[in-house]
């Protein structure tokens, strides 16, 4: 039956829609998403930051979590964001039975992934978290919250993995409920647990865990029976799946390594704080936390829109790829540029009160806010470059470009303390923050217009 003009639409398309309208209905739902997601990270901080009496010792174990458990989520990406750009060049080449493979590989790999990953992690975890800054006064804490998060691990890896073939498709919508009704349902367990039955720790972990898992079933429920291109069994292929960890090693890479730059961040306080060193690494949390509330909203723009470049990239529309990153760029620049403005205000010390009562630790998080957003509006043009790179098929470019941000990081992160001590740490930052977009938007106008003219090229 054909849709009459009353009809309610259901997907995007993203093949003849007009770009800036596709872009920005696919964008805003995902950062919208990603925004209410980051309340998965930093709600628990919120409420374990204010359990009476430990709450500070309770918030620097939790801190010590939070990158190592970014890391695992990261094996999420490596098949997600690796598979759906695929999925995507498959519809806008004509080939539906070809997508539809796609995501049964990558259905078939997350749950392999996941038992591995959970297997890996129980089994190294007091290593871990002593390595990655918890002392013995905080190592209860993190020892807690990290056994009951990790054992949730394939819910997390399945609702945000499979997440991606949603919004691939052009359900933009159904994507941001599935990440909202976790994060909701988190905010509502959360003071039940932790201080209705007096859970503390236990509680947030428990909290958590629940809302993925409710988020993976709405995820699969959709994928199984409501999308156009849905999970199915059979057809696996080795070849397929090097070819999508290839192209998502990239952004897997992204998330473990910056996972690893807060976990030697958190190291490297410990070792030059002396005393202070517990206080610094609770304040780095709360700092990490807005720092969150920026980077995962700006994914969500830049990731959830290469499905409108893959279509076009398969369909030889290099018009409708330029026009689109162009208007991404612009959105990502916005976001990242209001947050520019908001480090700068009173919304600095109203957000790090969330977490602590100490007018000495606010001010002091307050300040290191501000100097780690200095160059925080060129990220956002570096996200949506690196992005681009993926969503066309060129891990390379995204990988060497992402390294390079990276390299400046470490190089930084260890120098600064070693000269100047533990608080010029957090310089590293707008370093990496200004040199890398630099370096990335000088190589993306070199190549792009001969990366789409070569695929223009290609024989059909």
């Amino acid at each position: 039956m054909k849709p009459t003009k009353h009809r309610k639409r259901r997907e995007n398309d993203f093949g003849n829609d007009r770009i800036a309208p596709l872009v920005v209905r696919i964008a805003i739902p995902s950062m919208l998403a990603q925004f209410v997601s980051v309340l998965y990270s930093i709600v628990d901080r919120i409420f374990v930051g204010n359990i009476p009496e430990i709450g500070d010792l309770a918030l620097a174990g939790v801190g010590v979590c939070g990158p190592i458990v970014t890391m695992v989520g990261a094996f999420s990406f490596l098949v997600g964001v690796g598979g759906a750009p695929i999925m995507g060049m498959r519809n806008g080449e004509g080939k539906p039975k070809e997508a539809a493979q796609v995501v049964a590989n990558c259905f078939l790999m997350l749950c392999v992934v996941s038992v591995a990953v959970t297997a890996l992690a129980l089994a190294l975890k007091r290593p871990m978290l002593l390595l990655f800054g918890a002392s013995e006064v905080t190592y209860p804490y993190a020892n807690t919250y990290f056994t009951i998060y990790i054992c949730g691990t394939i819910f997390a890896l399945l609702s945000t993995g499979m997440n991606q073939f949603i919004i691939a498709q052009g359900y933009a919508r159904a994507g941001m409920v599935s990440v909202m009704l976790g994060a909701v349902l988190n905010i509502i367990l959360d003071p039940v647990l932790i201080f209705g039955l007096d859970m503390g720790v236990t509680g947030a972990a428990l909290a958590t865990v629940i809302s993925q898992c409710a988020s993976m079933v709405f995820v699969l429920t959709f994928l199984f029976k409501r999308s156009r291109i849905r999970i199915t069994f059979g057809g696996y292929s080795r070849k397929l799946m090097v070819q999508v960890m290839s192209l998502g090693v990239t952004p897997f890479l992204i998330i473990a390594v910056d996972s690893v730059m807060i976990i030697a961040m958190n190291a490297l306080l410990k070792h030059y704080g002396g005393v202070q060193a517990d206080t610094l690494i609770t304040c780095n949390t709360i700092v990490q936390s807005f720092m969150l509330v920026i980077t995962l909203p700006l994914g969500g723009i830049s990731m959830s829109t290469q499905g409108i470049l893959s279509h076009n990239y398969g369909a030889r529309r290099s018009d409708r790829i330029l026009q689109a990153e162009r208007v991404i760029i612009l959105l990502c620049a916005a976001y990242t540029g209001l947050f520019f403005l908001l480090a700068r205000t009173a919304a600095a010390p109203a957000f790090v009160s969330l977490f602590t009562y100490d007018a000495a630790l606010n001010a002091q998080a307050c300040q290191i806010i501000r100097i780690c957003t200095m160059g925080i509006i060129l990220l956002g043009i570096q996200y949506a470059i690196i992005d681009c790179f993926v969503g066309l098929g060129k891990p390379k470019f995204a990988l060497l470009l992402s390294a390079f941000r990276r390299l400046v990081y470490f190089v930084a992160v260890f120098l600064l303390p070693y000269l100047f001590g533990a608080y010029s740490l957090f310089y590293a930052e707008p370093l990496c923050d200004i040199l890398g977009p630099a370096v990335s938007t000088a190589v993306f106008l070199l190549s792009i217009k001969k990366i789409l003219k070569k695929r223009e090229l290609e024989p059909v």
